[in-house]
């Protein structure tokens, strides 16, 4: 499969390294609306229209014009958006790096083909556990045949997330499904499960000793993330890092503002149409109270190359 190549990695890292100034990733939330009911989810609704597209160029435009690199479309569930493909040319055109999150529940040949033509990069898919339940529907058992059509007509790089937290019973359900994606020929990462404000859920003996053996044998970056972050959370210890949220991480909602994460909701609350290089300078210099005990991986990476240089003040009035 084709997708981001190493070579598209090192030209985000070089622009990033040369100017603090370049947003590295942006998350834009295209629908509030999903079509499934996770019982841990907080990111969702049943009743929003897809945005229009029309706003949603705007969007994109906008982040182009701040240089930002990659662009994630999220929800809600993406690919309800009737006009997906749209905004993902729309990203290519540019020449930003696009990338989707799916439940992957609606995917076709036909939708497949679709994101291949309109030139997807990435796709990344939650799956966690083995076999549905009242917490979830995203299980191998349910999305089995929607890999297998994935593995067999997607042009992009595909990877597959789990998720340790939700509950002591799949703890063990992260290694088959680490096995699945690796069948298929899919990367494979895992996360922790956070609370509504970014921070990490208690995590029990058994889903240490899990996160462990899969972080073994992650990628480098998967690694690195462990080693810097995710190590110190595990053992209620906070890290000393300097997020650059707000500045080289931008989550977009569904009503055009900026925000530091989806679990920082209000901070800074800016519309992205009036976000310029003062709030991302501001941003860039300022101290997040939440990021000692933060788990948003997305984060923690767009913020990476940052971690030498530019101490931060303390509060963005400082700044």
């Amino acid at each position: 499969m084709a997708g981001v190549t190493l070579g598209d990695g090192l030209k985000v890292a070089a622009r990033v390294l040369l100017s603090t100034r370049r947003p590295m990733l942006a998350h834009v939330v295209v629908t509030r609306y999903c079509n499934l009911a996770c019982g841990y989810c907080r990111e969702y609704d049943k009743v929003s229209k897809p945005i229009p597209l029309a706003t949603l160029v705007e969007r994109i435009d906008a982040l182009a014009a701040l240089g930002t690199q990659i662009v994630t479309l999220t929800g809600g569930e993406p690919l309800t958006h009737p006009q997906h493909d749209a905004v993902i040319r729309r990203i290519r055109h540019h020449g930003m790096v696009a990338t989707t999150i799916t439940n992957g529940f609606l995917l076709t040949p036909k939708k497949i083909a679709g994101m291949n033509e309109a030139g997807l990069q990435e796709m990344q898919i939650s799956i966690d556990g083995v076999k549905p339940d009242a917490i979830t529907q995203k299980t191998l058992k349910s999305l089995a045949g929607k890999l297998k059509i994935l593995a067999e007509h997607a042009r992009f790089h595909v990877n597959i997330n789990s998720v340790l937290g939700i509950s002591e019973e799949r703890t063990n359900d992260a290694l088959e499904v680490a096995r699945a994606a690796k069948d298929l020929g899919f990367s494979h990462t895992v996360g922790v499960l956070h609370d509504a404000q970014g921070t990490l859920e208690p995590m029990s003996v058994t889903q240490r000793e899990v996160y462990d053996l899969l972080m073994g044998k992650g990628s480098l970056a998967h690694k690195i993330n462990f080693l810097m972050f995710q190590k110190n959370l595990m053992a209620g210890r906070p890290n000393n890092w300097r997020c650059r949220a707000g500045a080289r991480y931008l989550y977009i909602c569904e009503d055009g503002l900026v925000h530091y994460c989806s679990q920082q909701r209000g901070s800074p609350g800016t519309p992205l149409l009036e976000y310029g290089q003062g709030d991302i300078d501001r941003e860039y210099n300022t101290t997040k109270a939440c990021a000692p005990f933060c788990t948003v991986s997305c984060v923690h990476q767009a913020s990476f190359l940052d971690a030498w240089r530019s101490p931060q003040r303390a509060t963005a009035a400082a700044a």
